[in-house]
């Protein structure tokens, strides 16, 4: 059985942060952040385009290839007052490569910035999308938590929400840069190998890779697959509780190939994650498999994994080796001639926890008080400070602009 972690105060997670060590922008070169590196309770550093060095030939490494989109739309209404439509997560219909084809209509979970201006009727903004005139109407529906359900039509068949939101949207950047988005982040705030779009926030880790890191990398020997995470806004959601039981992880949605599946389990199901979102996607995938194989013809709906779920298991579940979970995954795409799983996780990964497929893990530096720090935490088995503390002393960038580490606990 896992130690339950709602008890754990998030005070314990806090350290100072001064403003002038968030990087407000990248670096010129992706590759030349700094890299710290943790092995086994040793902290050194080196440059981020010597990482191949530092991974074993014959490591299967994997990468979150979800796309940011431009989820910011702004409205102005005729008083004047500006509107900020921030969408979330596609409603009707609710898978997202599906949302983005529509042409005429398109319902989003979104957040709305200015929200008391803007008490009733549709909100329009003419446009020009392929040299075609456009006018799209927003309609505020029902309020669901901090978000509401926001309905779009437009005039034009001819135009997809895909286009619109290339045209018409803003690059969402984390709110802690405390600047406006420009044009440099439209390249620098996706990585090099982002593919499905979906994301309102970039899978950081992977923001150092250029195609001459994963090529030596591929020269190493060493095995890279990808996966899909859309990483949702709740990612920047402070734990404002104080202790975890009272905070509520965001769903984020997963997609995962039966070829992934497949080579991890020929690496016996241990993998190097690149970014916290491969790790949550990654040991997902180890529940979603007991799931299986207690239920094995649930929904991909029934295999959610809960955001206490992990903590919940009997000690004799617990511990099923990660091929067997793995496998049965596996067995269950092939009965229902699946060529991926698609399905969605609220895991929260905290002191306590138990990781069953990620044995290495690349990622930034976070924010104090954050669940990617208890998430962190949990892999080097309480040592974070040791390494926020180097971080700090050494001059490290700190958070989605900032530089890399390598964890190996």
């Amino acid at each position: 059985m896992n130690e339950n972690p709602k008890h754990i105060h998030i005070r314990d997670f806090q350290y100072d942060l001064p403003d002038e060590r968030i990087a407000k922008f990248p670096l010129p070169e992706r590759d030349h952040s700094k890299l710290l590196l943790y092995r086994h309770g040793e902290v050194s550093e080196d440059h981020f385009y010597n990482l191949p060095h530092h991974i074993p030939a014959g490591s299967l490494m994997i990468f979150n290839n979800t796309k940011v989109i431009q989820a910011r739309l702004h409205f102005r209404k005729e008083t004047g007052a500006l509107i900020e439509v921030f969408c979330l997560e596609p409603i009707e219909p609710n898978d997202y490569a599906l949302n983005f084809q529509q042409t005429r209509h398109s319902a989003w979970l979104c957040m709305i910035g200015n929200l008391k201006k803007w008490k009733e009727g549709p909100l329009h903004r003419e446009m020009t999308v392929k040299g075609l005139p456009v006018t799209l109407t927003a309609t505020r529906g029902e309020c669901r938590g901090t978000s509401h359900w926001v309905d779009f039509t437009w005039d034009n068949a001819e135009v997809t929400f895909a286009d619109i939101l290339e045209v018409f949207g803003e690059l969402p950047i984390p709110p802690y840069l405390n600047r406006e988005t420009q044009e440099s982040d439209l390249v620098t705030y996706q990585t090099v190998y982002s593919k499905i779009k979906g994301s309102v926030a970039a899978p950081t880790a992977g923001l150092h890779f250029t195609p001459r890191v994963l090529d030596a990398l591929k020269q190493q020997g060493v095995d890279l697959e990808e996966l899909t995470l859309h990483v949702g806004a709740g990612t920047f959601k402070p734990v404002k509780s104080e202790e975890i039981e009272g905070h509520e992880m965001h769903t984020e949605y997963i997609s995962v190939s039966r070829a992934t599946i497949a080579k991890l389990l020929a690496h016996n199901g241990q993998a190097i994650a690149v970014g916290t979102t491969s790790v949550r996607t990654l040991e997902s995938l180890y529940h979603i498999g007991l799931t299986v194989m207690e239920h094995p013809d649930a929904s991909e709906e029934e295999l959610h994994v809960r955001q206490w779920q992990p903590y919940e298991l009997p000690a004799a579940k617990a511990s099923i080796p990660a091929t067997d979970a793995l496998q049965a995954l596996l067995d269950y795409l092939n009965r229902h001639q699946m060529e991926a799983l698609h399905t969605s996780t609220q895991i929260i990964i905290a002191p306590g926890y138990d990781y069953k497929i990620v044995k290495a893990m690349v990622t930034n530096f976070h924010q104090p008080q954050s669940t990617l720090l208890l998430l962190v935490s949990a892999f080097v088995h309480g040592d974070w400070r040791k390494i926020y503390d180097y971080a700090l002393a050494h001059g490290f960038r700190f958070l989605s602009y900032g530089d890399s580490s390598l964890l190996i606990p």
